[in-house]
């Protein structure tokens, strides 16, 4: 079998050829290789496959590296002495990858780190807070009880008893990691690892604070205030930034994100800044007309229904809704009267709306005569 020709020069193009200057490349040569365009042309379909080998490498970012440092062997698992006993055997997802099977993880010539050793932020809590419909619609202000750690006000968050202090770890001089050299037929590896005998801090606790047991936390029930935006909708969340568990190393501290729910109200229901209520009236009051008592989230108003008006009208009262979140103004409320049909009548009652109906008959109905009217016309 022929030796395999250089990826770059099957497409035609530099190292330091481009995603763009490769795709045109390669299309290029689709075109002109391509088995369709070249029927039974045993020549066209081995450069087209070629091809299509050196495009699939090289342009895989990972897959291109690896070309890179140690050509075809980089893409052929066979190609680093492959078979039984070889390199077949693993993933190759990534020369890295190979060094992780082995050594735990490393590179060559350099060391990598399994542990966050610089400053860390502080864990993040979530608090869920129910609040009231007018709450929600208003703001408030409201004292919660939160659990979260603290640091520890007997050692200050050394972990050490009072009056000792934590001394240096001889075993990674305080680094918090030892290294590992070892030597295989690619060249020396260095290993990092977290240090077993601090654990990583780089530091020895030899007498620890009996407060924190030398952690240098400690978990508290903390009580704070919180001011409720007016506006705020169910479901929405409220950051507090600082308010979390203290940070490691000189981090900052997490946050706190309480996430509102809204209880249910009895008469009103939210559609984004507006309020909707629905307000019963009786035939009397829609067929004459009527000053009605409206509930408002600001109290009982005033508002008078025309007469004739029908079951499902709707009537606005202007600002009289949601204040919005961010910005001045409200929103609106919207009343929908519906008209409560008695389901118990005496016969005195009875008699009076007989009398009404012959009376009326349907030119006071205006749309149950249109209606008979329009199937009067249909059924013609």
């Amino acid at each position: 079998m022929s030796e395999k020709r250089d990826y770059y020069e099957v497409l035609g193009v530099q190292k330091n050829a481009t995603d763009a200057d490769l795709k045109k490349a390669y299309r290029n040569l689709a075109k002109q290789y391509h088995p369709d365009v070249n029927p039974g042309n045993k020549e066209a379909e081995a450069k087209f496959k070629e091809a299509n080998e050196a495009y699939e490498v090289l342009s895989n970012p990972e897959k291109r590296s690896r070309y890179d440092q140690f050509g075809h062997a980089g893409t052929d698992p066979n190609g680093f002495g492959g078979g039984a006993g070889g390199f077949s055997d693993f993933d190759f997802g990534g020369i890295g990858d190979i060094f992780e099977t082995f050594f735990g993880g490393s590179g060559f010539g350099g060391s990598r780190s399994r542990t966050r050793r610089g400053p860390q932020k502080g864990a993040d809590i979530k608090y869920a807070m129910e609040i009231s419909f007018e709450e929600a619609a208003f703001g408030i202000e409201r004292e919660i009880n939160i659990s979260r750690m603290e640091v520890c006000s007997k050692c200050t968050g050394t972990g050490a008893k009072p009056g000792t202090h934590a001394s240096t770890c001889q075993h990674c001089n305080g680094t918090g990691q030892v290294q590992i050299k070892q030597n295989t037929p690619f060249g020396q590896f260095i290993n990092s690892k977290t240090c077993d005998v601090c654990k990583g801090e780089g530091k020895i606790i030899t007498d620890p604070c009996p407060a924190c047991n030398g952690k240098g936390k400690l978990r508290n029930s903390v009580k704070l205030k919180i001011n409720v935006p007016a506006g705020i909708d169910d479901g929405q969340t409220i950051s507090l930034r600082g308010e979390g568990d203290p940070g490691s190393k000189g981090g900052p501290n997490g946050d706190l994100f309480l996430n509102i729910r809204v209880k249910p109200h009895p008469l009103f229901k939210r559609q984004g800044n507006d309020v909707i209520c629905e307000v019963p009236i009786t035939f009397t009051q829609a067929a004459l007309g009527a000053e009605l008592e409206v509930p408002t989230l600001d109290g009982k108003v005033k508002y008078t229904v025309p007469e004739g008006t029908q079951t499902g009208s709707v009537f606005r009262l202007k600002s009289k809704g949601i204040p919005f979140l961010r910005g001045n103004g409200r929103g609106d409320q919207y009343v929908k009267v519906n008209i409560d049909v008695p389901k118990k009548l005496n016969e005195k009652q009875k008699a009076i709306l007989r009398e009404f109906a012959e009376l009326g008959g349907d030119e006071v109905h205006e749309q149950r005569k249109g209606f008979f009217d329009k199937m009067k016309d249909a059924f013609k």
